[in-house]
């Protein structure tokens, strides 16, 4: 591929309001997800031929060279997380799954939805600094919630993203200030079950999921 593009965003800069106000949306899609798209582009300029799919680079860093596999990581990982980040938010939000097998699965794992997303909601608020709140699952279909620093992605660790909620400060700061946890209760109210659910059945019928990658470029 020549180069990495910014995805267009599924909605307007202030479709999810009140819960995302439309100017964190501009600065953080603008601004910060732009930023690790060119600097990623930057990274590989002089490396056409380690240029691929953003999942096909991060399950791949070992084989960059040495000099540029750090911000090739940073900012690879930064532009595929905002990627799915933006994917999984919508104006019209479920406020939990509604049947099928993603959701009979995620009650097998947890127990049952309020007792995942008490667990989520606590990872997350605890989380230190910079970072991402996964729901992954393995490819023996065993999901997982777990964290990340800065913009690691559970691909790295042969993992498949069906969840995420950003949690570093660009991602809140001017409408909650340092109340993460009002975030946090605001992100239940937008997330795109319809689309987790779906990453899931692909995940079950391909062993892979590429939906936001096609975006992603």
């Amino acid at each position: 591929m020549d180069h990495y593009v910014l995805p267009k965003l599924p909605y307007e800069y202030d479709a999810l309001e009140p819960y995302i106000d439309k100017a964190t949306m501009k600065v953080h899609y603008e601004g910060h997800h732009k930023t690790y798209v060119e600097k990623l582009n930057s990274a590989l300029k002089d490396y056409p031929d380690f240029r691929k799919h953003v999942e096909e680079l991060l399950a791949s860093l070992n084989v960059l060279p040495e000099e540029v596999r750090e911000a090739v990581a940073t900012n690879a990982g930064g532009h595929a997380n905002h990627s799915l980040f933006w994917s999984l938010l919508t104006p019209n939000g479920e406020r939990r799954p509604v049947g099928g097998e993603f959701s009979s699965n995620l009650d097998n794992t947890f127990g049952n939805f309020d007792a995942f997303k008490q667990k989520f909601t606590k990872m997350a608020v605890e989380h230190f600094s910079n970072g991402w709140i996964w729901l992954a699952v393995d490819n023996h279909g065993k999901m997982e919630l777990f964290s990340t620093k800065d913009h690691e992605s559970p691909i790295t660790r042969g993992m498949i993203p069906l969840l995420v909620l950003d949690v570093w400060e660009h991602a809140y700061y001017l409408k909650h200030q340092n109340r993460r946890p009002e975030y946090i209760h605001a992100f239940w109210n937008i997330v795109n079950w319809t689309e987790v659910s779906a990453r899931w059945d692909e995940f079950k019928k391909t062993g892979v999921t590429n939906r936001e990658w096609r975006r992603a470029g």
